[in-house]
């Protein structure tokens, strides 16, 4: 499924295909539609769509043949909020992050709820123990004014991690019966020097695990990129070239000592630095960096990448960059070289391989 791809922007969900050595547009699905996020199909070819649709609501749409037709399926839900509930309204405003491991497909949500479906998105189930948190209440908004849960790392055997804008990292081993904080070696400079370490303020921006070596992760932060070689127990700052923000991160699922990142000028700018757009990857778990610029853009470049902008196919060769203007860019060999594609998208929320 390397050779299929899917774009999620704000104005409808792409399908990208591969022929001849180049990706090209295949379907729009969508068209006008805030598409927040995209499942990519199983083996039998379930997929879900979520939409971002402002007054009327979020949305969840759902295709069992690839993306050829889509239905509409339930979206997650929260309960009815009691009267004297602290934070903010018990209300779902909008899908963040989608994943699947095995059976089981999770939902991370604005106000920082996580939901898991048994039966491919048909229906879902609250991670009760991680709402009922008592630190919840206390949860701030990083990019959006609530709290939300944008990365989700699931493994076999009932553990699963979730990155939390503003929150830190949260992790269960037990099936979602019990949660705890898991951000411990992280640091926040925007705190008071007493709280740059608490880990319950810090702000991940996307965090992702090497599929082949479950206990590596990689982390870019609000104030720097940090890895984890122990199941997120316990995390180490890395020291990256040109800029220690950015959004974007994408872990090598064969080689759990690269790892690719795109760094950009924080906070207010929030564009590439010195207006010229670059990959920063790293093969020896961080201890160097290597600075990708071949076929990208070095002069007068203002794309900004999403936290979900950048993937990496299940070889690890293939890359694709899609950016808040709408560019999207292509690499065949593990970042060395790039290509832009010619399709003008709308601003790229998500881009996904099959």
């Amino acid at each position: 499924m390397d050779d299929r791809a899917w774009v999620a922007t704000r104005k409808g969900l792409f399908e990208l295909r591969l022929r001849a050595g180049a990706w090209a547009v295949a379907r729009a699905s969508f068209v006008g539609d805030p598409v927040s996020n995209v499942l990519p199909p199983d083996a039998s070819g379930h997929m879900l769509a979520a939409l971002h649709l402002g007054h009327f609501g979020v949305k969840l749409h759902r295709s069992e043949d690839a993306g050829a037709s889509w239905h509409e399926v339930d979206a997650p839900s929260l309960p009815a909020q009691p009267a004297d509930a602290e934070g903010p309204p018990w209300k779902v405003t909008m899908i963040w992050s989608l994943e699947r491991a095995g059976a089981s497909v999770f939902a991370g949500t604005l106000p920082g709820a996580l939901f898991r479906s048994g039966d491919g998105g048909a229906s879902w189930q609250l991670a009760q123990a991680l709402w009922q948190r008592p630190e919840r209440p206390s949860w701030t908004g990083g990019g959006y004014d609530q709290p939300g849960i944008h990365s989700i790392c699931p493994q076999p055997g009932g553990t699963v991690l979730v990155g939390v804008s503003c929150a830190g990292v949260w992790l269960t081993q037990d099936d979602g019966a019990t949660w705890r904080q898991a951000a411990h070696g992280m640091r926040a400079d925007f705190m008071p020097p007493d709280q740059a370490f608490n880990p319950e303020v810090q702000d991940p921006h996307a965090i992702v695990r090497c599929a082949a070596t479950p206990d590596v992760l990689w982390c870019q932060h609000h104030n720097g990129i940090f890895r984890s070689t122990n199941g997120g127990t316990q995390w180490t700052e890395v020291i990256a070239p040109l800029s220690v923000f950015g959004f974007a991160v994408a872990a090598h699922p064969l080689d759990p000592q690269t790892a690719w990142f795109v760094p950009a000028v924080k906070d207010q700018c929030r564009v590439p630095v010195n207006g010229a757009l670059v990959v920063n990857r790293t093969r020896d778990g961080g201890a160097s960096f290597e600075t990708l610029r071949a076929g990208l853009p070095q002069q007068d470049c203002y794309d900004l990448m999403y936290r979900h902008g950048l993937a990496v196919d299940s070889r690890g060769q293939g890359l694709l960059m899609g950016s808040t203007t709408g560019g999207l860019w292509a690499s065949h060999d593990a970042g060395d070289q790039w290509t832009a594609l010619p399709a003008r998208l709308p601003p790229v929320y998500a881009v996904r391989f099959g």
